[in-house]
């Protein structure tokens, strides 16, 4: 009986092994998939004139450019609303 638990054991061990060779295989070229798609994030950035490292000051500064705009828009359009 030993020798049949022990084979089991083994073949479960043996599974395990290679279901953990699968997932690292599976890791590994989502891994490779997003390196390629942060690279070409970084190129698209460049192309626009941002440098990924500004990306966030680059953020707020077209949020204040935007609200700017509307309250520029905002005073433009007040002559109107009393109209």
């Amino acid at each position: 009986m030993s020798i049949n638990n022990d084979t089991i054991r083994l073949q479960n061990l043996k599974s395990l092994i290679e279901r953990g060779r699968t997932e690292v295989a599976r890791a590994e070229a989502t891994l490779e998939s997003l390196k390629k798609q942060e690279e070409e994030i970084h190129r698209q950035l460049r192309e626009l004139g941002v440098e990924p490292e500004q990306l966030d000051a680059e953020i707020e500064r077209l949020k204040a450019e935007i609200a700017a705009k509307l309250d520029e828009a905002e005073k433009l359009l007040e002559p109107a609303r009393g109209a």
